[in-house]
């Protein structure tokens, strides 16, 4: 009695109709500063999915609410790392819930709350992500419990029987790879049914085995790492995610075929565009050099005159 067949829910999801159909290519951004004007203006900017980042963000629960209200004008994909208690879109995007461990009462909270997909970090064995599925998944293939009046307005509208038979297909689970136990289980965790996307976190990967991204470099030890788990992906039909820290390693990473990219997070485009901005107007150090000798004749004149 459950569905397996393209429905409603999965219209209403703009991250998992992009990874069943058409490109498969997603592109997202992480919001790490709190505000509903900030996920306004981050949506508005055309990007498919926003993460909202509780973890390493300076964004509260509360933050988070405001944040999810902001992302609703948009069409944008809407995530939230962390606990949320509404997330989605409501005028076609939707939105994934990005948990601080794999407990199970966060998944469900997530979910409950209308999230359309959780991305779960740290795993570290195939038990790991058969536990996440566990908790992401309705009986018979998991043992989700059934009962949040929240959820259905936020996944296309749909009815509580209709979200019941349509969950389980609809919603993605997204499992992080970024340790070395993970890398080591790579198989087997992409043989894990019901995980939908092995989303890649190659700065936390890369510290743990030893090859950490120093200066923006990647070392070759971390690249095979990386290519490892997509071949693992490609073999068991998976999707595949990763971070990036800009808009050319975002291009590098979906040309490589990657499904679910990050592209840049605020608090590294705020500061990086200021900067340029700040640097531009002041001009050369020659520039800048004269400017300074001008204000002080000029304040030297001025003293004068007193």
């Amino acid at each position: 009695w459950f569905s397996t067949q393209s429905s409603e829910m999965q219209a209403a999801n703009r991250l998992q109709k992009a990874l069943r159909t058409g490109s498969g290519l997603t592109f997202g951004a992480w919001q790490m500063l709190p505000g509903s004007n900030q996920a306004r203006t981050i949506a508005r900017c055309g990007f498919d999915w926003v993460t909202v980042d509780t973890e390493h963000g300076n964004i509260d629960g509360e933050d988070v609410e405001r944040s999810k209200e902001g992302s609703r004008e948009s069409k944008a994909e809407y995530s939230a790392d962390g606990l949320t208690d509404r997330c989605g879109d409501a005028r076609g995007g939707s939105g994934n819930c990005w948990m601080r461990s794999n407990e199970g009462w966060m998944v469900k909270r997530a979910l409950d709350s209308g999230a359309h997909g959780i991305v779960v970090p740290l795993l570290y064995t195939a038990d790991d992500a058969r536990r996440l599925v566990k908790s992401a998944k309705f009986p018979p293939q998991g043992q989700r419990g059934f009962g949040s009046p929240f959820a259905m307005e936020r996944v296309g509208g749909v009815t509580m029987t209709e979200y019941l038979q349509q969950a389980n297909e609809a919603l993605v689970t997204i499992a992080q790879i970024e340790t070395m136990e993970a890398l080591e289980n790579i198989e087997e965790i992409a043989k894990v049914p019901g995980i939908d996307v092995l989303f890649i976190g190659p700065f936390d990967l890369g510290n743990n085995i030893g090859h950490p991204i120093l200066d923006g470099t990647m070392q070759p030890e971390l690249k095979e790492a990386i290519a490892k788990i997509v071949r693992a992906a490609k073999e068991n039909k998976k999707s595949t995610g990763i971070y990036a820290t800009s808009g050319d390693q975002a291009r590098l990473f979906a040309d490589q075929g990657f499904n679910m990219v990050s592209v840049v997070a605020d608090m590294v485009a705020l500061p990086s565009y200021l900067t340029s901005a700040l640097t531009t107007a002041k001009g050369s150090y020659v520039h800048s050099a004269l400017n300074v000798a001008k204000g002080a004749v000029f304040g030297a004149a001025k003293m004068t005159q007193r």
